[in-house]
Protein backbone atom coordinates (compact mmCIF):
# COMPACT_ATOMS: atom_id res chain seq x y z
CA UNK A 1 0.00 0.00 0.00
CA UNK A 2 1.30 3.44 -0.95
CA UNK A 3 0.19 6.70 0.66
CA UNK A 4 0.83 10.37 0.04
CA UNK A 5 -0.36 13.45 1.93
CA UNK A 6 -1.33 16.95 0.82
CA UNK A 7 -2.07 19.88 3.12
CA UNK A 8 -5.32 21.68 2.41
CA UNK A 9 -6.78 24.87 3.80
CA UNK A 10 -9.09 24.89 6.82
CA UNK A 11 -6.92 22.54 8.91
CA UNK A 12 -7.44 19.60 6.60
CA UNK A 13 -5.22 17.16 4.76
CA UNK A 14 -5.84 14.84 1.86
CA UNK A 15 -4.48 11.31 1.99
CA UNK A 16 -4.13 9.52 -1.32
CA UNK A 17 -3.99 5.76 -0.84
CA UNK A 18 -3.17 3.15 -3.48
CA UNK A 19 -3.69 -0.54 -2.76
CA UNK A 20 -2.15 -3.04 -5.18
CA UNK A 21 -4.67 -5.26 -6.93
CA UNK A 22 -3.10 -8.40 -5.49
CA UNK A 23 -3.31 -7.05 -1.95
CA UNK A 24 -6.90 -5.96 -2.43
CA UNK A 25 -7.75 -9.33 -3.92
CA UNK A 26 -6.89 -10.84 -0.54
CA UNK A 27 -9.65 -8.68 0.95
CA UNK A 28 -12.00 -9.73 -1.85
CA UNK A 29 -11.25 -13.39 -1.18
CA UNK A 30 -12.02 -12.89 2.53
CA UNK A 31 -15.23 -11.16 1.55
CA UNK A 32 -16.36 -14.15 -0.53
CA UNK A 33 -15.58 -16.48 2.39
CA UNK A 34 -17.90 -14.41 4.56
CA UNK A 35 -20.56 -14.42 1.88
CA UNK A 36 -20.29 -18.19 1.59
CA UNK A 37 -21.49 -18.49 5.17
CA UNK A 38 -24.55 -16.42 4.39
CA UNK A 39 -25.56 -17.77 1.00
CA UNK A 40 -27.03 -21.27 0.62
CA UNK A 41 -26.21 -22.98 -2.66
CA UNK A 42 -27.42 -26.42 -3.71
CA UNK A 43 -24.74 -29.07 -3.23
CA UNK A 44 -22.60 -27.03 -0.83
CA UNK A 45 -22.63 -26.87 2.92
CA UNK A 46 -22.82 -23.35 4.45
CA UNK A 47 -19.45 -21.66 4.14
CA UNK A 48 -18.04 -24.26 1.70
CA UNK A 49 -19.01 -22.82 -1.66
CA UNK A 50 -15.88 -21.90 -3.69
CA UNK A 51 -15.27 -18.30 -4.69
CA UNK A 52 -15.71 -19.05 -8.40
CA UNK A 53 -19.13 -20.58 -7.79
CA UNK A 54 -20.15 -17.55 -5.76
CA UNK A 55 -18.86 -15.21 -8.44
CA UNK A 56 -20.86 -17.08 -11.06
CA UNK A 57 -24.01 -16.97 -8.96
CA UNK A 58 -23.68 -13.50 -7.36
CA UNK A 59 -21.38 -11.66 -9.72
CA UNK A 60 -17.81 -10.52 -9.13
CA UNK A 61 -18.89 -7.04 -8.03
CA UNK A 62 -20.63 -8.32 -4.91
CA UNK A 63 -17.43 -9.59 -3.34
CA UNK A 64 -15.53 -6.46 -4.34
CA UNK A 65 -18.23 -4.26 -2.84
CA UNK A 66 -18.14 -6.29 0.38
CA UNK A 67 -14.33 -5.99 0.45
CA UNK A 68 -14.55 -2.23 0.05
CA UNK A 69 -16.93 -2.02 2.99
CA UNK A 70 -14.79 -4.18 5.28
CA UNK A 71 -11.21 -3.36 4.26
CA UNK A 72 -11.41 0.37 3.67
CA UNK A 73 -11.33 1.30 7.40
CA UNK A 74 -8.18 -0.82 7.79
CA UNK A 75 -6.44 0.79 4.83
CA UNK A 76 -7.43 4.22 6.12
CA UNK A 77 -6.20 3.44 9.66
CA UNK A 78 -2.88 2.14 8.33
CA UNK A 79 -2.43 5.30 6.27
CA UNK A 80 -3.09 7.46 9.35
CA UNK A 81 -0.49 5.53 11.33
CA UNK A 82 2.12 5.46 8.54
CA UNK A 83 1.96 9.20 7.95
CA UNK A 84 1.23 10.09 11.62
CA UNK A 85 -1.81 12.17 10.74
CA UNK A 86 -3.39 13.88 13.76
CA UNK A 87 -6.98 13.33 12.65
CA UNK A 88 -9.67 14.77 14.92
CA UNK A 89 -12.82 13.78 13.09
CA UNK A 90 -14.23 11.41 10.50
CA UNK A 91 -12.83 11.55 6.96
CA UNK A 92 -14.58 12.18 3.68
CA UNK A 93 -13.60 9.23 1.48
CA UNK A 94 -13.79 9.15 -2.27
CA UNK A 95 -13.03 6.05 -4.32
CA UNK A 96 -10.96 7.24 -7.28
CA UNK A 97 -10.19 3.90 -8.90
CA UNK A 98 -10.55 0.13 -8.67
CA UNK A 99 -14.20 0.00 -7.73
CA UNK A 100 -14.72 -2.53 -10.52
CA UNK A 101 -11.27 -4.06 -11.00
CA UNK A 102 -7.53 -3.50 -10.71
CA UNK A 103 -5.67 -1.40 -8.17
CA UNK A 104 -7.78 0.30 -5.53
CA UNK A 105 -7.19 4.01 -5.02
CA UNK A 106 -9.02 6.42 -2.80
CA UNK A 107 -8.68 9.90 -1.30
CA UNK A 108 -9.46 10.74 2.31
CA UNK A 109 -9.95 14.39 3.29
CA UNK A 110 -9.42 14.60 7.03
CA UNK A 111 -9.89 17.41 9.60
CA UNK A 112 -6.68 17.69 11.61
CA UNK A 113 -5.85 19.43 14.87
CA UNK A 114 -5.25 23.15 14.39
CA UNK A 115 -1.77 24.50 15.12
CA UNK A 116 -2.34 28.01 16.52
CA UNK A 117 0.51 30.26 17.57
CA UNK A 118 0.62 31.82 21.04
CA UNK A 119 2.36 34.95 22.27
CA UNK A 120 3.46 35.92 25.78
CA UNK A 121 3.72 32.38 27.06
CA UNK A 122 7.17 33.11 28.53
CA UNK A 123 5.84 35.77 30.91
CA UNK A 124 2.79 34.22 32.52
CA UNK A 125 1.58 35.22 36.01
CA UNK A 126 -0.67 33.11 38.19
CA UNK A 127 -2.34 33.92 41.51
CA UNK A 128 -2.83 31.31 44.23
CA UNK A 129 -3.89 31.36 47.91
CA UNK A 130 -1.15 31.70 50.53
CA UNK A 131 0.59 28.30 50.42
CA UNK A 132 1.30 28.00 54.15
CA UNK A 133 -0.66 27.95 57.41
CA UNK A 134 -1.76 31.37 58.61
CA UNK A 135 -2.82 32.32 62.15
CA UNK A 136 -6.38 32.44 60.88
CA UNK A 137 -6.06 28.87 59.56
CA UNK A 138 -4.75 27.67 62.93
CA UNK A 139 -7.49 29.54 64.80
CA UNK A 140 -10.19 28.09 62.55
CA UNK A 141 -8.98 24.53 63.09
CA UNK A 142 -8.66 25.08 66.84
CA UNK A 143 -12.21 26.48 66.99
CA UNK A 144 -13.49 23.42 65.14
CA UNK A 145 -11.70 21.15 67.61
CA UNK A 146 -12.91 23.22 70.57
CA UNK A 147 -16.50 23.02 69.33
CA UNK A 148 -16.29 19.23 69.46
CA UNK A 149 -15.40 19.47 73.16
CA UNK A 150 -17.71 22.35 74.04
CA UNK A 151 -20.30 22.47 76.83
CA UNK A 152 -23.62 24.26 77.30
CA UNK A 153 -24.26 26.80 80.06
CA UNK A 154 -27.71 28.15 80.96
CA UNK A 155 -28.03 31.94 80.70
CA UNK A 156 -30.74 34.30 82.00
CA UNK A 157 -31.16 36.53 78.96
CA UNK A 158 -33.02 36.60 75.65
CA UNK A 159 -31.81 34.19 73.00
CA UNK A 160 -29.32 35.32 70.36
CA UNK A 161 -28.03 33.75 67.19
CA UNK A 162 -25.77 30.84 68.05
CA UNK A 163 -27.51 30.09 71.34
CA UNK A 164 -29.01 26.68 71.98
CA UNK A 165 -32.62 26.73 73.13
CA UNK A 166 -34.58 23.83 74.54
CA UNK A 167 -38.10 23.96 73.16
CA UNK A 168 -41.34 22.05 72.87
CA UNK A 169 -42.54 22.52 69.31
CA UNK A 170 -45.87 21.68 67.69
CA UNK A 171 -46.18 22.20 63.94
CA UNK A 172 -49.41 21.51 62.09
CA UNK A 173 -50.64 21.73 58.52
CA UNK A 174 -54.40 21.86 57.95
CA UNK A 175 -54.93 20.68 61.52
CA UNK A 176 -52.64 17.67 61.22
CA UNK A 177 -49.32 17.30 63.06
CA UNK A 178 -46.34 17.46 60.72
CA UNK A 179 -43.66 14.79 61.06
CA UNK A 180 -40.38 16.37 62.17
CA UNK A 181 -42.06 19.53 63.45
CA UNK A 182 -43.53 18.10 66.64
CA UNK A 183 -41.13 17.32 69.49
CA UNK A 184 -40.57 17.86 73.21
CA UNK A 185 -37.32 19.04 74.81
CA UNK A 186 -35.83 19.67 71.39
CA UNK A 187 -32.42 21.41 71.34
CA UNK A 188 -32.36 24.01 68.57
CA UNK A 189 -29.66 26.46 67.51
CA UNK A 190 -31.03 29.95 67.01
CA UNK A 191 -30.16 31.23 63.56
CA UNK A 192 -29.69 27.73 62.19
CA UNK A 193 -32.18 28.34 59.40
CA UNK A 194 -34.00 25.04 59.74
CA UNK A 195 -37.32 24.49 57.95
CA UNK A 196 -38.64 28.07 57.69
CA UNK A 197 -37.06 31.42 58.63
CA UNK A 198 -40.04 32.34 60.85
CA UNK A 199 -38.79 29.90 63.51
CA UNK A 200 -35.55 31.83 63.96
CA UNK A 201 -37.33 35.18 63.70
CA UNK A 202 -39.57 34.28 66.64
CA UNK A 203 -36.97 32.54 68.76
CA UNK A 204 -34.52 35.44 68.40
CA UNK A 205 -35.04 37.61 71.53
CA UNK A 206 -37.23 35.07 73.29
CA UNK A 207 -36.63 33.98 76.90
CA UNK A 208 -37.27 30.89 78.97
CA UNK A 209 -41.01 30.58 79.67
CA UNK A 210 -42.14 32.33 76.51
CA UNK A 211 -44.81 30.73 74.36
CA UNK A 212 -44.61 31.62 70.70
CA UNK A 213 -47.46 31.13 68.23
CA UNK A 214 -47.09 32.04 64.55
CA UNK A 215 -47.68 30.95 61.00
CA UNK A 216 -45.41 30.40 58.00
CA UNK A 217 -45.87 29.52 54.35
CA UNK A 218 -45.45 25.81 53.76
CA UNK A 219 -42.16 25.44 51.81
CA UNK A 220 -43.37 22.47 49.76
CA UNK A 221 -47.17 22.39 49.76
CA UNK A 222 -50.10 24.80 49.53
CA UNK A 223 -51.32 26.46 52.70
CA UNK A 224 -49.59 27.50 55.89
CA UNK A 225 -47.80 25.85 58.77
CA UNK A 226 -48.99 26.77 62.27
CA UNK A 227 -46.44 26.67 65.07
CA UNK A 228 -46.69 26.69 68.86
CA UNK A 229 -43.28 26.80 70.57
CA UNK A 230 -42.61 26.86 74.31
CA UNK A 231 -39.12 28.11 75.19
CA UNK A 232 -37.90 26.12 78.18
CA UNK A 233 -34.21 27.06 78.46
CA UNK A 234 -31.62 29.29 76.78
CA UNK A 235 -28.03 28.04 76.77
CA UNK A 236 -24.77 29.40 75.42
CA UNK A 237 -22.00 27.26 73.95
CA UNK A 238 -18.84 27.44 76.04
CA UNK A 239 -15.60 26.58 74.25
CA UNK A 240 -12.70 25.23 76.31
CA UNK A 241 -9.49 27.24 76.59
CA UNK A 242 -6.60 26.04 74.47
CA UNK A 243 -4.31 24.81 77.21
CA UNK A 244 -2.39 21.66 78.03
CA UNK A 245 -5.44 20.05 79.63
CA UNK A 246 -7.45 20.66 76.45
CA UNK A 247 -4.66 19.27 74.27
CA UNK A 248 -4.46 16.11 76.37
CA UNK A 249 -8.24 15.63 76.13
CA UNK A 250 -8.75 16.52 72.48
CA UNK A 251 -5.63 15.01 70.91
CA UNK A 252 -2.72 12.65 71.31
CA UNK A 253 -0.50 15.52 72.49
CA UNK A 254 0.32 16.49 76.07
CA UNK A 255 0.71 20.21 75.50
CA UNK A 256 -1.09 22.92 73.57
CA UNK A 257 2.22 23.88 71.97
CA UNK A 258 2.61 20.42 70.50
CA UNK A 259 -0.99 20.40 69.28
CA UNK A 260 -0.63 23.77 67.54
CA UNK A 261 2.69 22.74 65.99
CA UNK A 262 1.07 19.60 64.57
CA UNK A 263 -1.86 21.57 63.19
CA UNK A 264 0.52 24.03 61.54
CA UNK A 265 2.58 21.26 59.97
CA UNK A 266 -0.47 19.44 58.63
CA UNK A 267 -2.04 22.61 57.23
CA UNK A 268 1.30 23.59 55.71
CA UNK A 269 1.54 20.24 53.95
CA UNK A 270 -2.03 20.36 52.70
CA UNK A 271 -1.81 23.94 51.43
CA UNK A 272 1.55 23.29 49.78
CA UNK A 273 0.17 20.26 47.97
CA UNK A 274 -2.91 22.22 46.91
CA UNK A 275 -0.75 25.15 45.78
CA UNK A 276 1.44 22.93 43.58
CA UNK A 277 -1.66 21.57 41.88
CA UNK A 278 -3.17 25.03 41.52
CA UNK A 279 -0.03 26.46 39.94
CA UNK A 280 0.00 23.71 37.33
CA UNK A 281 -3.73 24.06 36.62
CA UNK A 282 -3.70 27.85 36.45
CA UNK A 283 -0.57 27.90 34.32
CA UNK A 284 -2.27 25.59 31.86
CA UNK A 285 -5.39 27.75 31.93
CA UNK A 286 -3.28 30.86 31.35
CA UNK A 287 -1.86 29.24 28.23
CA UNK A 288 -5.37 28.35 27.15
CA UNK A 289 -6.29 32.02 27.38
CA UNK A 290 -3.55 32.78 24.83
CA UNK A 291 -5.22 30.58 22.23
CA UNK A 292 -7.22 32.95 20.08
CA UNK A 293 -8.99 30.43 17.88
CA UNK A 294 -12.13 28.54 18.82
CA UNK A 295 -11.36 24.84 19.37
CA UNK A 296 -12.99 22.67 16.69
CA UNK A 297 -16.26 21.14 17.79
CA UNK A 298 -14.83 17.68 17.10
CA UNK A 299 -12.09 18.24 19.71
CA UNK A 300 -14.59 19.39 22.31
CA UNK A 301 -16.96 16.52 21.61
CA UNK A 302 -14.09 14.02 21.82
CA UNK A 303 -13.09 15.48 25.20
CA UNK A 304 -16.68 15.12 26.40
CA UNK A 305 -16.73 11.54 25.13
CA UNK A 306 -13.59 10.82 27.15
CA UNK A 307 -15.08 12.26 30.32
CA UNK A 308 -18.22 10.19 29.93
CA UNK A 309 -16.10 7.06 29.38
CA UNK A 310 -14.11 7.89 32.54
CA UNK A 311 -17.33 8.32 34.52
CA UNK A 312 -18.70 5.05 33.18
CA UNK A 313 -15.49 3.24 34.14
CA UNK A 314 -15.53 4.69 37.68
CA UNK A 315 -19.17 3.70 38.10
CA UNK A 316 -18.47 0.25 36.71
CA UNK A 317 -15.66 -0.23 39.26
CA UNK A 318 -18.32 0.38 41.94
CA UNK A 319 -20.72 -2.10 40.38
CA UNK A 320 -22.91 0.58 38.79
CA UNK A 321 -23.92 1.15 35.20
CA UNK A 322 -23.98 4.61 33.68
CA UNK A 323 -27.55 4.16 32.43
CA UNK A 324 -28.84 3.22 35.90
CA UNK A 325 -26.88 6.10 37.47
CA UNK A 326 -28.41 8.62 35.08
CA UNK A 327 -31.87 7.17 35.63
CA UNK A 328 -31.49 7.45 39.41
CA UNK A 329 -30.31 11.05 39.06
CA UNK A 330 -33.15 11.93 36.72
CA UNK A 331 -30.65 12.81 34.00
CA UNK A 332 -29.85 11.78 30.47
CA UNK A 333 -26.66 11.66 28.42
CA UNK A 334 -27.43 14.93 26.64
CA UNK A 335 -27.67 16.87 29.91
CA UNK A 336 -24.49 15.18 31.10
CA UNK A 337 -22.74 16.30 27.94
CA UNK A 338 -23.94 19.85 28.58
CA UNK A 339 -22.47 19.70 32.10
CA UNK A 340 -19.09 18.68 30.69
CA UNK A 341 -19.04 21.12 27.77
CA UNK A 342 -17.52 24.22 29.41
CA UNK A 343 -14.64 22.35 31.06
CA UNK A 344 -14.11 20.33 27.89
CA UNK A 345 -13.72 23.53 25.88
CA UNK A 346 -11.10 24.75 28.38
CA UNK A 347 -9.27 21.42 28.18
CA UNK A 348 -9.27 21.65 24.39
CA UNK A 349 -7.74 25.13 24.58
CA UNK A 350 -5.12 23.86 27.04
CA UNK A 351 -4.27 21.08 24.63
CA UNK A 352 -3.84 23.48 21.72
CA UNK A 353 -1.91 25.97 23.85
CA UNK A 354 0.60 23.46 25.21
CA UNK A 355 1.15 22.03 21.74
CA UNK A 356 1.79 25.56 20.47
CA UNK A 357 4.34 26.22 23.23
CA UNK A 358 6.12 22.95 22.43
CA UNK A 359 6.22 23.95 18.77
CA UNK A 360 7.44 27.49 19.49
CA UNK A 361 10.20 26.34 21.85
CA UNK A 362 11.27 23.28 19.89
CA UNK A 363 10.36 20.88 22.69
CA UNK A 364 10.26 17.19 21.87
CA UNK A 365 9.23 14.06 23.75
CA UNK A 366 11.94 13.05 26.18
CA UNK A 367 13.42 9.74 25.01
CA UNK A 368 14.07 8.57 28.57
CA UNK A 369 10.49 9.33 29.62
CA UNK A 370 9.15 7.66 26.50
CA UNK A 371 11.32 4.65 27.23
CA UNK A 372 10.07 4.49 30.83
CA UNK A 373 6.50 4.71 29.59
CA UNK A 374 7.02 1.88 27.11
CA UNK A 375 8.77 -0.20 29.79
CA UNK A 376 5.70 0.11 32.01
CA UNK A 377 3.36 -0.90 29.21
CA UNK A 378 5.58 -3.83 28.30
CA UNK A 379 5.60 -5.01 31.90
CA UNK A 380 1.84 -4.65 32.22
CA UNK A 381 1.21 -6.57 29.02
CA UNK A 382 3.92 -9.18 29.65
CA UNK A 383 5.52 -8.19 26.36
CA UNK A 384 8.75 -6.61 25.14
CA UNK A 385 9.29 -2.92 24.44
CA UNK A 386 9.73 -3.30 20.68
CA UNK A 387 6.43 -5.16 20.38
CA UNK A 388 4.63 -2.54 22.45
CA UNK A 389 6.13 0.26 20.40
CA UNK A 390 5.05 -1.37 17.15
CA UNK A 391 1.53 -1.99 18.42
CA UNK A 392 1.24 1.64 19.46
CA UNK A 393 2.54 2.76 16.09
CA UNK A 394 0.17 0.54 14.13
CA UNK A 395 -2.83 1.76 16.14
CA UNK A 396 -1.77 5.40 15.86
CA UNK A 397 -1.53 5.64 19.65
CA UNK A 398 2.22 6.36 19.55
CA UNK A 399 1.44 9.73 18.00
CA UNK A 400 -0.73 10.58 21.02
CA UNK A 401 1.89 9.32 23.47
CA UNK A 402 4.53 11.56 21.95
CA UNK A 403 2.10 14.48 21.91
CA UNK A 404 1.27 13.96 25.58
CA UNK A 405 4.97 13.90 26.46
CA UNK A 406 5.57 17.06 24.41
CA UNK A 407 2.72 18.78 26.24
CA UNK A 408 4.23 17.69 29.55
CA UNK A 409 7.57 19.14 28.47
CA UNK A 410 5.82 22.37 27.49
CA UNK A 411 4.10 22.62 30.87
CA UNK A 412 7.39 22.01 32.68
CA UNK A 413 9.02 24.73 30.52
CA UNK A 414 6.27 27.14 31.54
CA UNK A 415 6.46 26.22 35.23
CA UNK A 416 10.16 27.11 35.24
CA UNK A 417 9.29 30.63 34.10
CA UNK A 418 5.81 31.49 35.38
CA UNK A 419 5.53 34.22 38.02
CA UNK A 420 3.69 32.90 41.10
CA UNK A 421 2.08 35.34 43.54
CA UNK A 422 -0.43 35.03 46.37
CA UNK A 423 -3.71 36.90 46.58
CA UNK A 424 -1.95 39.89 48.18
CA UNK A 425 0.52 40.10 45.31
CA UNK A 426 3.43 38.64 47.28
CA UNK A 427 5.86 36.45 45.37
CA UNK A 428 5.57 32.77 46.26
CA UNK A 429 8.60 30.52 46.65
CA UNK A 430 8.52 28.29 43.60
CA UNK A 431 9.94 25.49 45.77
CA UNK A 432 6.27 24.56 46.28
CA UNK A 433 6.49 22.95 42.85
CA UNK A 434 9.19 20.51 43.93
CA UNK A 435 7.75 17.04 44.54
CA UNK A 436 8.02 15.72 48.12
CA UNK A 437 10.96 13.46 48.78
CA UNK A 438 10.17 9.81 48.26
CA UNK A 439 11.10 7.28 50.95
CA UNK A 440 13.99 5.02 50.01
CA UNK A 441 12.83 2.52 47.42
CA UNK A 442 9.74 4.54 46.50
CA UNK A 443 10.39 5.98 43.09
CA UNK A 444 7.93 7.32 40.64
CA UNK A 445 7.49 4.69 37.99
CA UNK A 446 4.63 6.12 35.96
CA UNK A 447 5.37 9.28 34.01
CA UNK A 448 2.92 12.16 34.19
CA UNK A 449 1.03 12.83 31.02
CA UNK A 450 0.03 9.90 28.83
CA UNK A 451 -2.60 7.50 30.02
CA UNK A 452 -1.05 4.01 30.13
CA UNK A 453 -4.43 2.49 29.36
CA UNK A 454 -4.45 4.10 25.95
CA UNK A 455 -8.14 4.90 26.26
CA UNK A 456 -8.04 7.93 23.99
CA UNK A 457 -6.47 8.97 20.74
CA UNK A 458 -6.04 7.53 17.31
CA UNK A 459 -6.90 4.06 18.56
CA UNK A 460 -10.38 5.40 19.32
CA UNK A 461 -10.71 6.72 15.81
CA UNK A 462 -9.76 3.35 14.39
CA UNK A 463 -12.33 1.67 16.62
CA UNK A 464 -15.00 4.13 15.53
CA UNK A 465 -14.18 3.52 11.90
CA UNK A 466 -14.51 -0.20 12.40
CA UNK A 467 -17.86 0.25 14.08
CA UNK A 468 -19.26 2.75 11.57
CA UNK A 469 -17.88 1.60 8.29
CA UNK A 470 -18.10 3.82 5.25
CA UNK A 471 -20.86 3.09 2.83
CA UNK A 472 -19.05 2.77 -0.47
CA UNK A 473 -20.87 2.24 -3.68
CA UNK A 474 -18.97 0.96 -6.64
CA UNK A 475 -19.01 3.92 -8.92
CA UNK A 476 -15.48 5.09 -9.51
CA UNK A 477 -14.14 8.61 -9.42
CA UNK A 478 -16.37 11.43 -8.27
CA UNK A 479 -18.20 9.44 -5.62
CA UNK A 480 -17.96 11.05 -2.13
CA UNK A 481 -18.51 8.85 0.89
CA UNK A 482 -18.24 10.08 4.46
CA UNK A 483 -16.98 7.73 7.13
CA UNK A 484 -19.37 8.23 10.01
CA UNK A 485 -17.97 8.48 13.86
CA UNK A 486 -9.97 19.76 51.56
CA UNK A 487 -8.30 17.76 54.75
CA UNK A 488 -9.69 17.76 58.04
CA UNK A 489 -7.26 17.34 60.89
Amino acid sequence: METTIETLDGDRVRLTVAVDAAEFDTAVDAAFRRLAKEVRLPGFRPGKAPRKVLEARLGTGVGRQEALQSALPDYYGRALADLEVDAIDSPEIQITGGAEEGNLTFDAVIPVRPRPSVAGHGSLRVVIPVPFATDADIGSRLDLLRSRHSSLETVDRPAEDGDQVTIDIDGTHEGEAVDGLTAADYLYEVGGGAVVPEIDENLRGSSAGDILEFEAEHPEEDGVLRFRIEVKEVQVTVLPDVDDAFAATASEFDTAEELIADLRQRIDTMKRDQAAILVRDRTAEAVADLVEIQPPAALVEAEIDGRIRDLAMRLDSQGLKLERYLEAMGRDVDSLRDDFRESAEISSRVDLGLRAVAEAEGLEADDDLLGSYLDILASQSDSDVDTVRERLRESGRLLDVRADLRKQAALEWLLERVEIVDEDGNEVDRGILDPPEQPDGDEMTVPDGPDPTGEAGVSDRSADLSADQPTVEAGGAGQDDEVDEEEGV
